[in-house]
Protein backbone atom coordinates (compact mmCIF):
# COMPACT_ATOMS: atom_id res chain seq x y z
CA UNK A 1 0.00 0.00 0.00
CA UNK A 2 2.87 2.40 1.20
CA UNK A 3 4.40 1.58 -2.57
CA UNK A 4 0.92 2.00 -4.57
CA UNK A 5 0.71 5.54 -2.85
CA UNK A 6 3.90 6.63 -3.19
CA UNK A 7 3.46 6.04 -7.14
CA UNK A 8 -0.33 6.81 -7.34
CA UNK A 9 0.26 10.30 -9.42
CA UNK A 10 2.80 8.20 -11.49
CA UNK A 11 1.45 8.98 -15.61
CA UNK A 12 2.27 6.73 -18.50
CA UNK A 13 4.94 9.03 -19.61
CA UNK A 14 6.91 8.21 -16.36
CA UNK A 15 6.24 4.45 -16.52
CA UNK A 16 7.65 4.70 -19.94
CA UNK A 17 11.27 5.84 -18.15
CA UNK A 18 11.12 2.11 -16.49
CA UNK A 19 13.03 -0.98 -17.74
CA UNK A 20 11.32 -4.30 -16.45
CA UNK A 21 13.04 -7.48 -15.95
CA UNK A 22 12.36 -10.74 -14.81
CA UNK A 23 12.93 -14.20 -14.37
CA UNK A 24 10.81 -16.94 -16.23
CA UNK A 25 10.52 -20.98 -16.28
CA UNK A 26 9.14 -21.97 -18.97
CA UNK A 27 8.38 -25.70 -19.72
CA UNK A 28 9.15 -28.13 -22.75
CA UNK A 29 5.27 -30.19 -22.18
CA UNK A 30 2.67 -27.03 -20.82
CA UNK A 31 2.52 -25.68 -17.73
CA UNK A 32 3.20 -27.45 -14.35
CA UNK A 33 -0.28 -26.63 -12.75
CA UNK A 34 -3.67 -28.20 -13.79
CA UNK A 35 -4.99 -27.95 -17.02
CA UNK A 36 -8.92 -27.47 -18.14
CA UNK A 37 -10.33 -28.45 -22.10
CA UNK A 38 -14.27 -28.56 -23.09
CA UNK A 39 -15.90 -31.60 -23.12
CA UNK A 40 -19.27 -32.37 -25.31
CA UNK A 41 -22.31 -34.11 -23.35
CA UNK A 42 -21.79 -37.53 -23.53
CA UNK A 43 -18.08 -37.87 -24.31
CA UNK A 44 -15.89 -40.23 -22.96
CA UNK A 45 -12.23 -39.81 -22.42
CA UNK A 46 -9.81 -39.95 -25.06
CA UNK A 47 -6.34 -38.24 -26.06
CA UNK A 48 -8.11 -35.23 -27.17
CA UNK A 49 -8.91 -34.82 -23.64
CA UNK A 50 -6.18 -36.27 -21.23
CA UNK A 51 -2.60 -35.09 -21.81
CA UNK A 52 -0.26 -38.03 -20.83
CA UNK A 53 2.26 -37.74 -18.58
CA UNK A 54 6.41 -38.56 -18.76
CA UNK A 55 8.79 -40.54 -16.34
CA UNK A 56 11.18 -38.41 -18.53
CA UNK A 57 12.01 -36.64 -21.57
CA UNK A 58 10.11 -33.20 -20.28
CA UNK A 59 12.48 -30.42 -18.79
CA UNK A 60 12.06 -26.74 -19.03
CA UNK A 61 14.30 -23.77 -19.08
CA UNK A 62 15.10 -20.98 -17.15
CA UNK A 63 15.43 -17.47 -19.08
CA UNK A 64 16.15 -13.81 -17.95
CA UNK A 65 14.40 -11.11 -19.85
CA UNK A 66 13.69 -7.51 -20.31
CA UNK A 67 11.22 -4.96 -21.94
CA UNK A 68 10.98 -1.83 -21.87
CA UNK A 69 8.58 1.35 -24.08
CA UNK A 70 10.40 1.27 -27.57
CA UNK A 71 10.56 -3.45 -27.05
CA UNK A 72 11.65 -5.54 -25.40
CA UNK A 73 15.21 -6.16 -24.58
CA UNK A 74 17.63 -9.17 -24.92
CA UNK A 75 16.48 -12.40 -23.57
CA UNK A 76 18.71 -14.92 -22.03
CA UNK A 77 19.02 -18.82 -21.36
CA UNK A 78 19.77 -19.29 -17.59
CA UNK A 79 22.35 -22.06 -17.93
CA UNK A 80 22.86 -23.42 -14.51
CA UNK A 81 22.20 -22.17 -11.40
CA UNK A 82 21.33 -17.84 -11.17
CA UNK A 83 23.65 -16.72 -8.75
CA UNK A 84 25.33 -12.98 -8.27
CA UNK A 85 28.27 -13.27 -10.84
CA UNK A 86 25.91 -14.66 -14.02
CA UNK A 87 23.07 -12.00 -12.59
CA UNK A 88 26.35 -9.18 -13.24
CA UNK A 89 27.11 -10.50 -16.55
CA UNK A 90 23.72 -10.58 -17.80
CA UNK A 91 23.57 -6.80 -16.36
CA UNK A 92 26.70 -5.86 -17.63
CA UNK A 93 26.09 -7.21 -21.33
CA UNK A 94 22.47 -8.09 -21.95
CA UNK A 95 20.66 -4.96 -19.59
CA UNK A 96 23.03 -2.52 -21.11
CA UNK A 97 23.19 -4.46 -24.52
CA UNK A 98 19.46 -3.98 -25.04
CA UNK A 99 19.93 0.04 -23.83
CA UNK A 100 22.69 0.41 -26.42
CA UNK A 101 20.01 -1.17 -29.17
CA UNK A 102 17.54 1.25 -28.32
CA UNK A 103 20.07 3.64 -28.01
CA UNK A 104 18.92 4.95 -24.55
CA UNK A 105 21.80 5.40 -21.39
CA UNK A 106 21.49 4.02 -18.63
CA UNK A 107 21.06 7.25 -16.96
CA UNK A 108 17.97 8.16 -18.65
CA UNK A 109 16.05 5.11 -16.96
CA UNK A 110 14.67 3.75 -14.06
CA UNK A 111 15.38 -0.02 -13.73
CA UNK A 112 12.68 -2.76 -12.00
CA UNK A 113 13.62 -5.86 -10.90
CA UNK A 114 12.06 -8.19 -7.93
CA UNK A 115 13.28 -8.85 -4.35
CA UNK A 116 15.55 -11.61 -4.90
CA UNK A 117 18.84 -11.47 -3.03
CA UNK A 118 21.35 -11.74 -5.60
CA UNK A 119 19.27 -8.60 -6.75
CA UNK A 120 20.02 -6.53 -3.53
CA UNK A 121 23.45 -7.32 -2.65
CA UNK A 122 25.71 -4.65 -2.15
CA UNK A 123 27.88 -5.30 -5.23
CA UNK A 124 25.07 -5.48 -7.26
CA UNK A 125 23.62 -1.77 -5.67
CA UNK A 126 27.29 -0.57 -6.57
CA UNK A 127 27.59 -1.64 -9.91
CA UNK A 128 24.20 0.34 -10.80
CA UNK A 129 25.45 3.12 -9.05
CA UNK A 130 28.90 3.17 -11.11
CA UNK A 131 26.46 2.84 -13.94
CA UNK A 132 24.19 5.62 -13.18
CA UNK A 133 21.22 3.91 -13.21
CA UNK A 134 18.43 4.65 -10.85
CA UNK A 135 16.53 1.23 -9.61
CA UNK A 136 12.85 1.49 -8.87
CA UNK A 137 11.94 0.37 -5.33
CA UNK A 138 9.42 -2.66 -5.21
CA UNK A 139 7.36 -4.53 -3.06
CA UNK A 140 7.63 -7.88 -2.20
CA UNK A 141 5.45 -11.02 -3.57
CA UNK A 142 4.26 -8.06 -5.88
CA UNK A 143 3.57 -10.04 -9.56
CA UNK A 144 0.33 -8.47 -10.06
CA UNK A 145 1.80 -5.17 -10.38
CA UNK A 146 4.37 -6.44 -12.87
CA UNK A 147 3.54 -5.95 -16.43
CA UNK A 148 6.53 -7.99 -17.53
CA UNK A 149 4.60 -10.94 -15.92
CA UNK A 150 1.94 -10.55 -18.59
CA UNK A 151 4.53 -10.88 -21.35
CA UNK A 152 5.50 -14.00 -20.32
CA UNK A 153 2.15 -15.46 -20.61
CA UNK A 154 1.45 -13.74 -24.50
CA UNK A 155 5.09 -15.52 -24.77
CA UNK A 156 4.21 -19.15 -23.59
CA UNK A 157 0.70 -19.12 -25.28
CA UNK A 158 2.56 -18.53 -28.68
CA UNK A 159 4.75 -21.26 -27.94
CA UNK A 160 1.20 -23.48 -27.06
CA UNK A 161 -0.01 -22.62 -30.62
CA UNK A 162 2.80 -24.71 -32.36
CA UNK A 163 1.02 -28.59 -33.52
CA UNK A 164 3.83 -30.49 -32.16
CA UNK A 165 6.20 -30.01 -28.82
CA UNK A 166 9.86 -29.71 -29.33
CA UNK A 167 11.65 -32.49 -29.66
CA UNK A 168 14.45 -31.05 -26.71
CA UNK A 169 15.12 -28.42 -25.19
CA UNK A 170 17.39 -26.90 -27.84
CA UNK A 171 14.51 -26.66 -29.74
CA UNK A 172 12.63 -25.21 -27.26
CA UNK A 173 14.76 -22.37 -26.74
CA UNK A 174 15.16 -21.71 -30.92
CA UNK A 175 10.94 -21.54 -30.52
CA UNK A 176 11.68 -19.11 -27.72
CA UNK A 177 13.98 -17.21 -28.73
CA UNK A 178 11.76 -16.46 -32.29
CA UNK A 179 8.74 -15.81 -30.48
CA UNK A 180 10.20 -13.66 -28.20
CA UNK A 181 11.65 -11.58 -30.88
CA UNK A 182 8.58 -11.36 -32.68
CA UNK A 183 7.13 -9.67 -29.82
CA UNK A 184 5.86 -6.27 -31.33
CA UNK A 185 6.61 -2.68 -29.32
CA UNK A 186 2.63 -2.40 -29.28
CA UNK A 187 2.02 -5.62 -27.11
CA UNK A 188 5.16 -4.23 -24.73
CA UNK A 189 3.42 -0.51 -24.83
CA UNK A 190 0.29 -1.75 -23.96
CA UNK A 191 1.12 -3.16 -20.75
CA UNK A 192 2.76 -0.35 -19.63
CA UNK A 193 0.11 1.85 -20.47
CA UNK A 194 -1.33 -0.65 -17.75
CA UNK A 195 0.34 0.72 -14.61
CA UNK A 196 -1.42 3.70 -13.45
CA UNK A 197 -4.29 1.33 -13.13
CA UNK A 198 -3.16 -1.56 -11.53
CA UNK A 199 -1.50 1.25 -9.11
CA UNK A 200 -5.16 2.72 -8.84
CA UNK A 201 -6.48 -1.21 -8.07
CA UNK A 202 -4.19 -1.70 -5.28
CA UNK A 203 -4.74 1.65 -3.63
CA UNK A 204 -8.61 0.34 -4.02
CA UNK A 205 -7.73 -3.03 -2.83
CA UNK A 206 -5.78 -1.13 0.80
CA UNK A 207 -3.16 -2.66 -0.59
CA UNK A 208 -4.63 -6.18 -1.14
CA UNK A 209 -5.15 -8.55 -4.18
CA UNK A 210 -6.36 -7.16 -7.83
CA UNK A 211 -7.84 -8.69 -10.63
CA UNK A 212 -4.10 -8.07 -12.14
Amino acid sequence: MDWALAHQHWTVEDWKKVVYSDESKINRFGSDGDRTTWKMKGETLSDRLVEGTLKFGGGSLMVWGCMMWEGVGNLVKIDGKMDTDLYEQIMEEDLLGSLDWYDKSPREIIFQQDNDPKHKCLVRREWYKDNGIKLLPWPAQSADLAPIEHLWSHLKNRLKEYDYPPSGILELWERVEKEWNKIQPEVVQNLIESMPRRVAAVVRAKGGYTKY
